[in-house]
Order: structure tokens, then sequence, then C-alpha cells
């Protein structure tokens, strides 16, 4: 199967720009798995489309979205085509879609990170980063993180304050934990890239999300090999 999509995107490469297929190669090689971000019933379309770019801009390459009570909505305005490049996550078809979530990541290996103001938890710089892979939990705008999140979390983080504000705007909190985590992983000796196979999977989903009307050249692709 690798042999198969390595062939159909050397295939696909010639209906894309050198330009265009260099810029994948370069982004490719600065995604992480290592750290990725879950979202809990956001219910504001600007916040979730902030959260999406402002991952896709720190090289976050998965986003899981937790669907209890709101839907997942983002804003074509905001998100500047960042979900074209995210790999997206929903959980909306649980009885609990947190735990569902949690659950889920736990088995891949993710310890449970969750956001609070609250003073008594860690600051977020002083989260260990090597300890392995992270996924960082955000809760809706007016609650914050969900009792569910809280039991069931690893860690508690929060970002320090220094005003009379009890806590920052969601979308803002993402791009600060995600700037801060991210800047400390591409400093360290931690192998945060993706693997061999999944960047071949993810460079494949971005050459054909840059191609018009692909699934007629990949028809043909698979034409000329018989399949």
């Amino acid at each position: 199967m690798d042999q198969y999509k390595q062939e159909l995107l050397q295939f696909l490469s010639q209906y894309i720009s050198e330009n265009r297929l260099a810029k994948i190669e370069h982004i490719a090689k600065e995604r992480t798995r290592y750290l990725s971000i879950a979202v809990e019933d956001i219910y504001q379309p600007h916040n979730a489309s902030a959260v999406m770019r402002s991952a896709e801009c720190f090289g976050i390459q998965d986003v899981h979205v937790i669907e209890n009570k709101n839907k997942y909505k983002p804003s074509k305005e905001i998100t500047k085509g960042a979900n074209n490049w995210l790999t997206m996550h929903h959980y909306n078809a649980a009885e609990n879609n947190t735990l569902d979530c949690i659950r889920t990541l736990k088995k891949q290996g993710y310890r449970v990170i969750a956001t609070t103001p609250h003073e008594k938890y860690s600051m977020i710089d002083k989260l260990d980063v090597t300890k392995g892979k992270m996924a960082l939990f955000f809760g809706t705008e007016l609650e914050g993180i969900s009792e569910d999140v809280r039991n069931e979390a690893d860690e508690l983080v929060r970002i320090p304050m220094y005003g009379f504000t009890e806590s920052f705007n969601i979308s803002v909190s993402a791009a600060i934990c995600l700037y801060q985590l991210t800047m400390r992983l591409r400093d360290s000796d931690i192998h945060w890239q993706l693997n061999e196979e999944e960047l071949l999977d993810i460079k494949l989903e971005w050459v054909k999300n840059s191609i018009q009307r692909v699934e007629l050249i990949v028809q043909e692709f698979q034409k000329r090999r018989g399949i």
C-alpha cells in the first residue's frame, strides 16, 4: 500500500506547481502529532475558527472536537482554509463524547492536559514536555473544562494572569499554550515530527486538496495501474 501511495503522490504531483509541492514538503516536515488539541462544546463560530487557525499555524496536525451540546461550526472567513490542512476528529455519536475522546487519546498514548484559570495548578511553562505525547484540552467559553475532563486529566495547567479579568478568551488561551509548547518542543531533542508513513499520508492528502476534480485524476491513475 505504501508503494501505491508513493506512486500516486508522484503521479498527482505533476498537476501542481513546483512551488506548491516544495511548500507542502517543507510544511509537512514541521508538522507534529506529539502535541494535539481537543476542544469541548465550543459554540461561538469565531472562537472555533480561531482555535483551528492557531493550531494549523503552529504546526499541530490533529484537532479533536467534542460535540456534546454544541455542534462545531467554524467560520471560513476566520479559518482562512486552515481546515484543509488539518486532520479533524469529531466525537458526536457516543453517550458521553468527552469520555469517548479522552479514552481514545489515552489509548493512543497521550497524556490529557486540561487548561484552567485556577491559581493552585501549575503554569503552562512548567509542563514537562519530555514525558510523552500531550493532548491539550480547552473547555467552553463560559464554564471552561467539564468535570469529566477535570477528573480524567493527567495534569492541570494554567496560563499566568496579572489582571482583574478571570480568564482569557478560549482562542487566545489556545494560541498562548500552543506557542509556548511548540517552541519548547522545537528547541528540544524530542522527536516531535511525523514519522515516514504519516508524512506520506499527509503529503498525499495535501496534494489532493490542491487539485481540482482530483477524483477523476485518481481514477485515471488507477486505470493505468489496472486497478
